[in-house]
């Protein structure tokens, strides 16, 4: 049984059960599907891979959990790959007791039976959330004559995101290993890059690099942007040449045993930063080094955001993208122009990884960072090519840098070292990799 598992079921208590469900596969197209991904909740706390299982967890009975799988059949493993069916869940994955799924609807009123506290999300399995509904409807029409069904229904994700915020020690070193992998891809992208390569070209290169080292895939859709394709936050396209003179950013991680990785670099396609580009870069770093310092154990996600926006509102002046005084710019919100997201996020086995923001959420009280968790830190500038208030020679230009920070009791770790992000050192990375491929080819 995971240790995951051994806290949540300390932590519910005796009187409640709690069914948590895997993901399901889903249709991609007519008679395909996407390539399964397992529910992260369901991961975290079970590790069975497959689709369709029910975990039942039962903190006041001797059978504390079990599961309902897939069963073997020869057929369907012959067209769709093997199963670990029932002998499979006891022997590898600590169930205590396993039956096929295609018996839950029967065994529901047994399972239910004589617990207090129901924990189960409505809303994400539409018929899992119908069979539960349909027979506590019907024991309450029947005024609970002949069962003792639960009386309490509780989201279990506020017990559950609450751990997976804060990571253990073997988390953090799966974390790791995923960090180390993306920062590797990136790393090859800036040696291999030249004018007159396209963008998928790229994506294809880093993601290849990744599989090959071990990961299960990319964590997340791949951004490369070319040009004024970078100032578009979220451009998945990547499909157009890389011209000489532009800035390429690359927002990719990997994933791991489960674990994301988000790593994001910007770069001169034909190894050295122009001016302009250099200006608005240095910008950007700076505050993000400062935004990485202050990724520690009491500081609030708020005051790090606003470390964020004061640093980068008066590099904007300094640019000549804004004008004013610095107070009454960020009073007035004048940044989102020019940068319009926040500053990071949790990451963990969820890109944009499961916990609260907010200690008090009606007040929007900021929540002070804790030893365990990891965060990004990825400041940007992003100015439209076709914006005629700002000077001509940033037009286009988009610049984010984002790292992968561990809060520790001291300080943080920052796991994606790996990849530079000073200037020089990329500038150095990509010259010294071309050279080094030119003399092997000949």
């Amino acid at each position: 049984m995971r240790p995951q598992l051994k806290k949540f079921i300390d932590t519910i208590g005796k009187d409640s059960i709690a069914i948590i469900p895997a993901a399901h596969e889903k249709t991609r197209s007519y008679d395909t599907e996407y390539k399964f991904r397992q529910d992260s909740d369901f991961w975290y706390l079970t590790g069975f891979p497959e689709p369709d299982a029910i975990a039942i967890i039962t903190p006041g009975k001797r059978t504390k959990y079990t599961m309902f799988v897939r069963p073997r059949d020869p057929l369907m493993e012959t067209w769709y790959g093997r199963r670990e069916g029932i002998e499979g869940a006891k022997e590898n994955y600590g169930v205590q007791k396993a039956l096929s799924v295609e018996k839950f609807e029967k065994e529901i009123g047994k399972l239910l039976d004589g617990h207090e506290k129901l924990y189960y999300r409505f809303g994400v399995d539409s018929d899992l959330d119908k069979l539960i509904l349909d027979y506590l409807s019907n024991q309450r029409f029947r005024r609970l004559k002949t069962a003792y069904p639960p009386h309490t229904i509780i989201d279990p994700t506020i017990i559950i995101h609450e751990m997976r915020l804060h990571k253990t020690e073997e988390e953090v070193e799966l974390m790791q290993t995923s960090a180390d992998i993306a920062a590797e891809a990136h790393v090859l992208a800036m040696k291999k890059i030249k004018p007159g390569m396209n963008e998928f070209q790229v994506e294809a290169l880093m993601e290849a690099y990744m599989r090959d080292k071990g990961a299960s895939g990319v964590a997340y859709n791949s951004i490369v942007g070319g040009g004024e394709n970078a100032t578009i936050l979220h451009y998945v396209e990547n499909n157009a040449d890389l011209k000489n003179g532009d800035l390429i950013l690359i927002d990719a991680g990997a994933e791991y045993e489960g674990y994301a990785s988000d790593i994001t670099r910007t770069f001169p396609v034909n190894g050295k930063f122009s001016k302009a580009q250099r200006e608005v870069y240095d910008v950007v770093l700076e505050t993000q080094k400062a935004c990485v310092e202050a990724t520690k154990t009491g500081t609030t996600i708020k005051q790090r955001q606003d470390l964020s926006i004061e640093m980068l509102t008066e590099g904007m002046k300094k640019l000549g993208l804004l004008k004013g005084a610095t107070k009454t710019l960020i009073k007035n919100k004048k940044y989102e122009k020019y940068y319009m997201h926040g500053v990071g996020h949790y990451i963990g086995m969820d890109v944009h990884d499961a916990g609260r923001y907010f200690t008090d959420q009606e007040a929007k009280e900021s929540r002070p960072f804790e030893p365990g968790m990891v965060l990004t830190v990825e400041p940007g500038i992003y100015v439209p090519a076709d914006d005629k208030s700002a000077p001509e020679k940033y037009r286009g230009i988009g610049i984010r840098i984002e790292d992968d920070v561990l809060v520790t009791e001291d300080g943080n770790r920052n796991l994606t070292t790996k990849v530079p992000k000073e200037a020089e050192e990329i500038e150095q990375l990509m010259n010294g990799g071309r050279s080094k491929a030119r003399r092997a080819s000949k």
